[in-house]
């Protein structure tokens, strides 16, 4: 029997699905070993049709992917929404040139379900759970092996999903550049969100002393509970997160600001800084651009640093999961830490879940759930 290059020709060999060759040639079906031919139907994805608010999106069936070389095919249950894919379906952040552009989804978590040549770290059936580039919000996924991350015992798909994007930036962004040592004070903006309420989780978990902003009470009591010493709600009169961080610390400002807000936030964390402090950039909802006075950073001796996880290269992305499944996955292991869910969502109902996330109100990750 011939194959033709659009069919997906997988080994079934001691209970482990393969994929045979994943190049456009035409394959012979061995005689030694049972076959698998997974022909190409076609899979749903959240597609953006159009640049413009929730009614843009639409579930349709497009082609699923192939793994190549050290990929595996991920059979996604479940995936969460961030605020890139919002920028991206109004045009503001487009996906990078190697994924999809118009399918939406940065986070999964899924079961393996076939695996490229020259895999070696799983197997058919594995739960995993991870980060891409983009296309997430679909049936299926392509993901390089080294990037992969075993779902915890006892887990549901929503709580795996839920945790990769929250947790993978917090961590990077405070503990591995950051340098979060056991004692310092930490403010984070936005302390409500997904990666908010992650960062709480893991500065208490480093010994640090977490402190937070948002935009209502209601989310700081929700981040309380989480491990938040204490909070402000910003609504018009932003000084009061100055005030309230040098009260909180005596006078001498906070150790680290994570802002995952941006903006004129970023002045304000300057001025809420401590001598040698660092303050971490890691998203821009509140405008991309800001004003800041470069003597009081000069006089405070400041670190300024800005970080993405979405454009790395595959060596970077491989780096920081390794140092993830060593430091968090543990944690995840023995309850010191735990996703939060706000909300969870049918992919049918991709416009409300967009709605929801949009209208700030939600705390925790918005969650898609695939079945």
């Amino acid at each position: 029997m011939v194959l033709k290059k659009w069919d997906l020709l997988c080994v079934i060999l001691r209970n482990e699905t393969r994929v045979v060759s994943p190049t456009p040639h035409e394959y012979t079906r061995p005689s030694t070993a049972w076959l698998l031919i997974l022909t190409k139907s076609p899979m749903r994805a959240v597609v953006i049709t159009r640049y413009g608010g929730p009614e843009v999106l639409d579930v349709r069936e497009i082609e699923p992917p192939s793994p190549g070389p050290r990929e595996v095919l991920i059979r996604v249950r479940a995936s969460a929404l961030n605020r890139a894919d919002i920028l991206q379906r109004m045009g503001r952040y487009p996906a990078p040139p190697d994924v999809a552009k118009d399918v939406s989804g940065i986070e999964f978590a899924g079961e393996v379900a076939a695996i490229g040549a020259g895999c070696s770290l799983w197997s058919s059936g594995d739960r995993v759970m991870g980060l891409v580039s983009g296309g997430a919000h679909a049936d299926f996924v392509v993901v390089n092996e080294a990037t992969l991350l075993r779902i915890p015992a006892g887990w549901t798909w929503a709580e795996a999903a839920a945790a990769p994007e929250a947790f993978i930036t917090a961590y990077d962004a405070l503990v591995t550049q950051a340098g979060l040592r056991s004692g310092e004070t930490v403010l984070i903006h936005a302390v409500g969100s997904g990666v908010g309420l992650a960062a709480t989780q893991l500065v208490r978990s480093w010994g640090g002393i977490p402190y937070g902003t948002s935009r209502t009470g209601q989310k700081i009591v929700a981040a309380v509970s989480r491990g938040l010493v204490d909070g402000v709600a910003v609504t018009s009169d932003i000084a009061a997160v100055v005030t309230s961080a040098r009260r909180w610390t005596s006078g001498r400002g906070v150790d680290i600001v994570l802002d995952l807000v941006g903006g004129h936030y970023v002045a304000v964390s300057i001025d809420a800084l401590a001598r040698m402090g660092r303050l971490l950039l890691v998203g821009t909802i509140g405008g991309p651009r800001a004003t800041i006075e470069l003597g009081r950073v000069l006089a405070k001796r400041l670190t300024i640093r800005g970080t993405v996880l979405r454009s790395r290269s595959l060596e970077e992305k491989v780096l920081v999961t390794r140092a993830f499944e060593g430091d968090v996955m543990p944690r995840f292991a023995n309850g010191d830490l735990k996703p939060d869910i706000d909300s969870v969502y049918p992919i049918s109902a991709i416009a409300d879940a967009h709605r929801r996330m949009e209208s700030n109100a939600s705390c925790g990750k918005v969650v898609l759930l695939m079945d």
